[in-house]
């Protein structure tokens, strides 16, 4: 699994012209699964990111989390984060998640995200979705379940 999470003053995310999630002050979430990724992986990701201190405390120090300011997640599924770019020019993606097991655990990790935050927005699955965002610092992390666990 892997999740660019990016701090935001306000995001929010559109199909078709109709806005589907939104927030101000948060995390904007794009997370990607791979085929070789499991419910606990999912979990452990989001205890994880809801978890993160990289909001300034009174000091100026990242040092408040989520729960800490208040904030809110907005999650868009982002298969092409396991894009692999090697061979040639144009991107393969036989690395990410088959459609429904990546919806199930998509779907998994903002259930687990709820336990920690009380507003969890998302996009549509699989949708050509706009997603709009003011990053805030910019503050942006790369986390991969590989690396992390």
């Amino acid at each position: 699994m892997r999740a660019v999470v990016q701090r935001v003053s306000r995001a929010q995310v559109s199909v078709d012209g109709e806005v589907l999630g939104r927030i101000g002050k948060g995390f904007l979430i794009l997370l990607g699964v791979s085929g070789e990724d499991t419910e606990e992986m999912a979990d452990r990701m989001a205890d994880k990111i809801c978890r993160l201190r990289i909001f300034e405390d009174e000091n100026g120090k990242t040092n408040r989390s989520l729960a800490d300011v208040g904030g809110a997640l907005l999650v868009i599924s982002q298969f092409t984060l396991y894009a692999d770019c090697k061979k040639g020019n144009r991107p393969s993606f036989i690395k990410a998640g088959e459609p429904g097991m990546a919806d199930a655990l998509y779907e998994r990790f903002m259930e687990r995200c709820r336990t920690h935050v009380a507003q969890v927005e998302k996009g549509r699955f699989g949708a050509d979705m706009k997603v709009e965002l003011l990053n805030d610092g910019p503050f942006t992390l790369m986390l991969d379940s590989g690396e992390l666990f």
